[in-house]
């Protein structure tokens, strides 16, 4: 199978990851897959949500938004619609869920991490490149904590990140851009550590039922795709 931009079935986009891209905060990153570009921003507040008050724990939140001329076509911004859009809701969601899973909250003590994850360029894979890029900013605002003596250890557990995978043309092929998305007949994103193992999958035929050997051959792409992303924020760190 020839792919739209050449790549064979097994490769990923050009990755590229900008560590302090913005002046401001604790950490942040600028991820580029492709032509999918994500600002993502960590926000260290000394103080937690109601339900962790007095626990002795700190808490990871996470939010998400895509700028109006982000694609094609003008987005109009959740302000003009007075409620925020259900898709970005459920994409912060997922990217809080990734990030929480590595956390040590004792260890963090009791205070929040906000991660702002921000697209500036919409290709396809925007919120596997947010969790990505939204762990490389996590771990820079841990560090800058570590370095300020306001924690002892680091609070992560491990590395995090996400890829999609898909079947296009009856081909299982990583990491999606747009024009394959929306053409692929069975469209998933995968979440997983570095120890290999899963935190999220979301799948979905989307125009048909998938077999068991297609799953498996999925889950095997998104093995590898998210083994090179970590090789990637690892390498960011100079690790």
């Amino acid at each position: 199978m020839e792919r739209i931009d050449g790549r064979t079935a097994a490769e990923l986009r050009t990755v590229k990851i900008t560590r302090n891209y913005i002046k401001y905060p604790e950490g942040s990153v600028l991820i580029e897959m492709g032509d999918t570009k994500v600002i993502c921003n960590a926000t260290v507040e000394e103080q937690v949500p109601h339900f962790k008050r007095n626990s002795g724990e700190g808490w990871i939140t996470a939010e998400y938004a895509m700028l109006p001329r982000a694609t094609n076509t003008r987005n109009a911004r959740d302000i003009q619609r007075l409620k925020q859009n259900q898709r970005s809701v459920e994409i912060q969601r997922l990217i809080g869920r990734a990030l929480r899973s590595v956390v040590d909250f004792k260890l963090l003590g009791e205070r929040t991490i906000t991660v702002d994850c921000d697209v500036i360029q919409a290709d396809g894979g925007t919120r596997t490149a947010a969790i990505t890029g939204a762990y490389v900013a996590l771990m820079d605002a841990c560090r800058y904590l570590l370095d300020k003596k306001s924690i002892s250890k680091m609070p992560l557990r491990g590395f995090v990140a996400a890829v999609s995978v898909g079947i296009v043309d009856d081909q299982p092929v990583l990491d999606l851009c747009y024009k394959e998305d929306s053409k692929a007949k069975v469209d998933m994103n995968i979440v997983m550590t570095d120890a290999e193992e899963y935190i999220e999958v979301q799948g979905t035929g989307e125009q048909a039922p998938f077999s068991k050997d297609q799953l498996d051959a999925l889950l095997e792409l998104g093995r590898l795709g998210t083994g090179e992303l970590i090789r990637l924020q690892k390498q960011a760190f100079g690790e």
